[in-house]
């Protein structure tokens, strides 16, 4: 470009190639170099205030590193949001996924998750506060130090250590002497949902009992959850003595507490005597005898076995409440009471890094630019190919009557201007894709009266549960886990599945009710009295007076479920 001088001395002519000049100010400076210098003070400011910043968060403590995941890169918000808003500024970066460029302060999740691990192998762990909603649920004091306080035990006698070595050649030996450390050995058995509260309920006992839990893996528990405590597995050694009769254990094993009490086997023996074993029968199909591991003066016998080997399908918290003799340490634990699987879910039940690549790639392909986000989990008993209509019918019915989706309109359509469009997104799990279809159809062909924008998605339809196939149960997890971030949820009756989904998230969600006849029922839904899983096979039995009893009506605290007459859930005493 052509340069034009202009002589000092006498005002210049302007042309159209020329910028003219404004008049100098006084003190010499023009607007140009005044500029400049306001230019070189910002950049002077951003240097200190950057220098500031990284003195105040050490690097170590404010990068995730690389992930061989390939998970999303979470942007730093542009705006002053929490860190359930943060998703709202999440951006996709093609394929290859960073990790998120700032850790966020309470990874540790008020003190319920222990520090130490490498954060490359578990990336969930310290990774998943970024996607919950910051609860006040916090967990406390008292849970926090036996938490801590249960991983040294669990070091120290854990798989691998003289003192478990100790007690697996005693084991082997048939002998009872007594030791340092008892455990407590959870066997692999049901579907996913039913594996995931019973494990959380065999944990808590073994919380309550001093004893060390460890997990039989099955075909996939591995491949699905991170090792929850430091420096040591939860994972039962393969070479363990007895794991080939785990399959044959039933209700009529002679193994079995149940069958040992009806031929009288320990009522005359002595504690050296007592077998070094008992297997506890707590599977749905228990009778009264396996029934009575819930009385207090069974425990005190229990209390004496090295190891107890228990498979059950339920999440049976709600009757350890109703022991004595772990009321006030149960009490102590869980001031909340109905926190329990919420604080141990988050604490034990870790995605692994292929599971968290799937919930993350999910969450913001699809979730996380939403205004808000309702999870649909639905589970049919019904037999037949489906999906059926009474069934749809009940689900538009519950999400509309209870304000969680809009009405529709046939009329003419309602346009919205650019910009201002608020959107919904509606997460749908089922193994049947035609329920979300029908659901998206409607939100497709005819507008809302709100003018808000459904957006319907489903990750996965199976068709039929495929429990031992290891990418159905990690898509099967992935679902669980996304539902959970949902801001609103919707279950169905007597699901495993929808329980796990509302204790992670801290949501107390809407239960569909079990259609009778093929027939929506009407309600179609209400609202759940607290987010704890039910306890579907409780025993109703007073253990002192040896007589049939409701034992939902015992302490105000554990009440009979919404969807389930007979179960047990706990509930707050707020909710009471």
């Amino acid at each position: 470009m052509k340069r034009f001088k202009i002589n000092p001395s006498r005002q210049p002519k302007h042309t159209d190639h020329e910028v003219p000049r404004l008049p100098e100010a006084k003190c010499g400076l023009n607007p140009i170099k005044m500029m400049g210098i306001f230019v070189v003070a910002l950049m002077g400011f951003s240097v200190l205030f950057s220098l500031s910043t990284v003195l105040k968060d050490p690097i170590s403590d404010g990068l995730w590193t690389v992930a061989d995941a390939r998970l999303i890169d979470i942007k730093p918000p542009k705006k002053d949001v929490t860190l359930g808003d943060i998703s709202k500024e999440a951006m996709v970066e093609g394929d290859n996924f960073p990790p998120p460029a700032e850790v966020p302060r309470d990874k540790l999740l008020g003190g319920l998750l222990p520090a130490g691990f490498d954060e490359h192998s578990c990336l969930s762990r310290y990774q998943s506060i970024l996607y919950h909603k910051v609860l006040p649920r916090k967990p406390s004091s008292h849970l926090i130090s036996r938490l801590r306080n249960y991983e040294a035990l669990h070091k120290r006698c854990g798989p691998h250590t003289e003192s478990y070595h100790r007690a697996l050649e005693n084991l082997k030996a048939g002998q009872h002497i007594s030791s340092d450390c008892n455990y407590v050995v959870w066997v692999s058995f049901s579907g996913l949902g039913n594996r995931i509260l019973s494990l959380a309920s065999a944990f808590l006992y073994a919380l309550l009992t001093d004893r060390v839990l460890l997990v039989d893996p099955g075909t996939d528990i591995p491949d699905l959850f991170c090792e929850p405590f430091p420096e040591t597995s939860w994972l039962l050694p393969s070479d363990f003595p007895i794991t080939d009769q785990f399959k044959s254990f039933d209700q009529k094993s002679p193994h079995s507490y149940g069958n040992m009490l009806k031929s009288n086997v320990l009522g005359n023996s002595t504690v050296s005597k007592f077998p070094p074993f008992i297997y506890l029968h707590l599977v749905h199909d228990y009778d009264d005898q396996d029934k009575l591991f819930f009385c207090e003066q069974d425990q005190a016998v229990l209390q004496n076995v090295p190891w107890l080997i228990m498979k059950t399908d339920n999440y049976f918290v709600p009757s350890l409440f109703l022991i004595p003799s772990f009321e006030q340490e149960l009490t102590d634990l869980f001031p909340e009471k109905d926190t329990v699987f919420h604080h141990l879910g988050r604490y034990l039940f870790h995605p692994t890094n292929s599971v968290w690549g799937l919930i993350t790639r999910y969450y913001h392909a699809y979730l996380a630019r939403a205004d808000e986000k309702i999870g649909i989990q639905i589970r049919v008993f019904d037999t037949g190919p489906g999906p059926f209509k009474h069934v749809l019918d009940q689900i538009l019915d519950c999400t509309r009557k209870e304000d969680l989706l809009p009405q529709i309109t046939e009329k003419e359509p309602i346009t919205n201007p650019f910009g201002n469009l608020k959107t919904k997104a509606v997460l749908m799990t089922s193994l049947n894709s035609g329920y979300f279809e029908a659901v998206r159809n409607v939100y497709w062909e005819y507008p809302t009266v709100t003018g808000e924008m459904i957006a319907v998605y489903q990750p996965s339809h199976e068709e039929y549960q495929q429990t031992e196939k290891h990418m159905h149960n990690r898509k099967a997890w992935a679902e669980m886990y996304l539902l959970s971030l949902t801001d609103k949820l919707v279950t169905s009756s007597w699901s495993t599945f929808g329980y796990v989904a509302q204790s992670l998230g801290g949501l107390k969600p809407w239960i569909l009710y079990k259609p009778e006849n093929m027939t929506a029922p009407n309600p179609a839904c209400r609202r759940a009295m607290s987010m704890e899983p039910c306890f579907h096979a409780p025993p109703f039995y007073d253990c002192k007076r040896k007589t049939g009893i409701d034992t939902g009506i015992l302490v105000p605290h554990v009440r009979h479920c919404e969807d389930m007459s007979w179960g047990l859930k706990l509930v707050d005493r707020d909710n009471t």
